[in-house]
């Protein structure tokens, strides 16, 4: 398996490289927000509800920028589209420093999502196109495994900043990777079969840009969604709220570790997510995309309510936390990879674009719910819900084709 890997090309390798890096410093920018919720409630005399409510709204942002992102990807090239985004989200991280008041915040952490949307969808694209079949599934389990690292910098980072300086200097540290954007301009290049697919005149774009709502890609377009939106949901549900369930105190639900101690307890869980990606690509790419998917929601459905409700113990919120890393995380690989497959090229950033982004739209509504939940039941109890939406993308994955070893259209 490792020598096969020596065959990957030096581009190939570089065009990964951008992605994850892309990838990574968007988690970071974005998980920033995560780690100075509970500052930002304080200064603005938010409710949780309210709270979650900001985190929504950037979720519904990010919605809109995938699907745009996706389309421009498909009509303008990959990487282009790569770095614009990650020029968007650098910049209005860094501009949420300034906000003064609630709509301030809102405007800005909406510019956030339109860019964090992006990166997605053109970096996904970007990879699957460049890699081997044999070897996608790895390629972009690597890819997303830069989630992990960024929230480990945004944790550290949190960390050491707003116990001393406050959250508006942690929030101006996200425009450092909009100078990423120089190293992506000159190293990488577009995919040679999106280039060769440019014989559609202009006139045609929008026409191509509707396939995707037609027979027989319909269906294809239509189950994925769905199960976007129900891991989506469960996902953003659970890991939005996670350093204020860890920071909160016991008698608000919470696991009473504080802000710079659950800081701490965050690596190793992002840590165990980084395993979970990486491992993910291996196991799709010997076993198949959706056995592995499935077992992976299924523990995850199982291991929440047992970390949210029942563990108060800080030993144990340390061992546990690497595995709901794992399993809470390592899933997201399928996206990138199994809707590459399912799509042709000419539609494929417009199609990854539209599904993956209809799910994040819907889990804008899970930050609030939890949220609102937590200010009846406790934090802890509202983070459970979020296992029913793992367990239902676990079934519904089987709705969809297998697509190991299938080569992209």
């Amino acid at each position: 398996m490792y020598s096969e890997l020596r065959t990957i090309s030096r581009e190939q390798w570089k065009t990964l490289i951008a992605a994850q890096l892309g990838w990574t410093l968007d988690a970071m920018d974005v998980m920033f927000y995560a780690f100075a919720l509970g500052a930002i409630q304080n200064e603005f005399s938010l409710s949780s509800s309210q709270a979650g409510l900001l985190a929504s709204v950037t979720l519904v942002a990010s919605a809109l920028g995938g699907i745009g992102f996706g389309v421009l990807a498909d009509h303008m090239g990959r990487a282009r589209s790569l770095m614009f985004s990650i020029l968007l989200y650098s910049l209005f991280t860094s501009l949420t420093a300034t906000a003064g008041s609630l709509w301030e915040l809102v405007l800005w952490r909406a510019l956030v999502g339109l860019g964090m949307g992006g990166e997605w969808s053109a970096g996904s694209v970007l990879v699957s196109e460049t890699w081997p079949s044999k070897h996608r599934a790895k390629a972009i389990g690597f890819m997303q495994a830069g989630w992990a690292v960024g929230y480990i910098l945004a944790a550290v980072l949190a960390g050491l900043i707003l116990p001393q300086f406050g959250w508006r200097v942690l929030f101006l540290l996200g425009i450092l990777p909009a100078f990423f954007t120089l190293w992506i301009r000159r190293n990488i290049q577009e995919p040679e079969i999106w280039k060769s697919r440019l014989n559609n005149p202009p006139t045609a774009h929008v026409k191509i840009s509707f396939e995707i709502l037609r027979p027989p890609l319909l269906s294809k377009t239509l189950l994925g969604s769905l199960i976007a939106m129900v891991v989506l949901f469960a996902y953003w549900g659970l890991f939005s709220w996670m350093p204020s369930f860890l920071a909160r105190a016991v008698d608000q639900g919470g696991a009473g570790l504080g802000i710079v101690r659950s800081s701490a307890w965050i690596i190793p869980m992002q840590v165990g997510a980084f395993f979970g990606y990486v491992s993910f690509g291996f196991f799709a790419d010997r076993f198949g995309r959706r056995p592995v998917f499935a077992l992976f929601l299924a523990c995850a459905a199982i291991l929440v309510p047992v970390y949210g409700q029942l563990v108060r113990h800080e030993v144990l919120l340390l061992v546990l936390g690497p595995l709901i890393g794992f399993f809470g995380h390592g899933y997201f690989s399928v996206f990138g990879v199994l809707l590459s497959e399912l799509f042709p090229t000419h539609i494929r950033g417009t199609a990854q674009g539209l599904v993956y982004n209809v799910g994040r739209a819907f889990s804008a509504l899970a930050p609030y719910t939890v949220g609102a939940l937590a200010d009846v039941y406790g934090i802890g109890s509202a983070l459970a819900i979020t296992s029913a939406f793992f367990l239902a993308g676990a079934l519904m994955i089987f709705l969809l084709p297998e697509t190991l070893g299938k080569g992209l259209q």
